[in-house]
């Protein structure tokens, strides 16, 4: 990927259109093994960063109650 982005402005729309574009890669037999390896490890660590964007976004979602109480969204 082109630059490091700051976490905030990290989009999964784009983690994933990212992740589809190395997967075509991948599939290419143009694509030596070495570069197969950097293909690889990219993708795991643009996936490692979706997880990690969706296990935040889950902690934060919450649901308040008639009586204005707050509990977790399950």
């Amino acid at each position: 990927m082109a630059g490091k982005k700051k976490e905030e402005d990290f989009r999964l729309e784009e983690a994933f259109e990212t992740i589809e574009e190395l997967l075509e890669k991948l599939g290419s037999r143009e694509v030596s093994l070495e570069e197969s390896f950097v293909l690889y490890q990219e993708g795991m660590n643009l996936l490692k960063k979706c997880n990690e964007k969706i296990d935040r976004v889950e902690k934060q979602m919450l649901l308040i109650d008639e009586e204005g109480q707050i509990h977790e969204f399950s």
